[in-house]
Formats: C-alpha cells, structure tokens, sequence
C-alpha cells in the first residue's frame, strides 16, 4: 500500500545518500555543505520530487500487475 511505498521512497533516497557521501569524499564541496543548501527555486525541487515519487509509485504498482497476472497464469 501507500505506506509501504512511502518506505521504499524513504530507503532508496537514503541508499543514494549514503552513495553521495562515498563520492563526495576529497571534492570541493563537502558533503554536509551541499546536503544542506537548499536549491535555486523550491517549487522546481518539489515538482521534481512529486514526479520521482510518483514514478516510483508506478513501476511498483507495474510490477505488482505483473505478478497478479503471473500468479493467475500459474493456477
């Protein structure tokens, strides 16, 4: 459901977190420095949240599709 969605989200913003601090290591930038800068304009970076949010949302359910289908095929 909804919640479960919402902590898959939740995980994969933090596995690309935890990458970003990996790559970020020696840059110009230090990584807490560009977590926290907050971007150009707020509405672009919530659009573009509510667009990857909803993509993820989709592939999910995609797949759940696709499983329902498999399973029904299988009987």
């Amino acid at each position: 459901g909804a919640k479960f969605v919402h902590m898959v989200y939740h995980f994969a913003r933090y596995v690309m977190t935890e990458d970003m601090k990996k790559l970020s290591v020696g840059k110009l930038i230090p990584f807490a420095e560009a977590v926290m800068r907050g971007p150009e304009d707020m509405y672009i970076a919530k659009a573009r949240h509510r667009v990857a949010y909803n993509k993820l949302l989709q592939i999910l359910q995609r797949e759940d599709f696709v499983i329902q289908e498999y399973k029904k095929k299988a009987q």
